[in-house]
């Protein structure tokens, strides 16, 4: 038996994956102080319950696991952000305010960063037990924005790029 077989949790953790976990925890605290902002900014009702359910169903249970993982494996957390207070939209001035299709574009390249972010981190993972977290993280994200995919065509925020058309004289 060597050092890497038997139980997974009792394998020490690579370089990578230390970092893989302790940058997944640094940022997605950071992502609970951003969401609130954007959601403090946000107009649209669903696009307030989006950016919740973000918070209280992948971001939040996101920083419970890889907190855990850091202090049972001996790492230090790093510092983060404090949470912000909630706030109305209509008390920020037109000019300064975050508009619902900028919210919405940020939360687009949030979700599509922290997809390359969790698939890294599963490709360099030898303990199966982070590559499963990271597994999770990514499932989970597909799924949300998916769902948003769906609100930017409903409330057409979506900005495509140019269509090809494929046209093709029939002879």
């Amino acid at each position: 038996m060597g050092i890497l077989s038997g139980n997974p949790k009792d394998e020490p953790m690579h370089y990578g994956e230390v970092f893989a976990i302790w940058s997944a925890y640094s940022m997605a605290k950071s992502q609970v102080a951003a969401y609130e902002v954007l959601y403090n900014h946000a107009g649209d009702k669903e696009l307030k319950k989006f950016i919740s359910d973000m918070i209280q169903n992948i971001v939040k249970p996101g920083i419970e696991e890889t907190e855990k993982m850091l202090k049972v494996n001996g790492v230090g957390l790093p510092p983060t952000p404090p949470e912000r207070a909630e706030a109305n939209s209509e008390d920020i001035p037109v000019g300064a305010r975050i508009m619902d299709p900028e919210i919405s574009a940020t939360l687009s390249q949030s979700i599509a960063q922290g997809l390359i972010a969790d698939s890294t981190a599963i490709g360099q993972s030898i303990r199966e037990d982070i590559a499963m977290m990271f597994g999770q993280f990514h499932n989970k994200k597909v799924q949300m924005g998916g769902k948003l995919l769906q609100l930017n065509k409903e409330k057409g925020w979506l900005i495509p790029p140019p269509l090809h058309v494929n046209k093709t004289k029939e002879q």
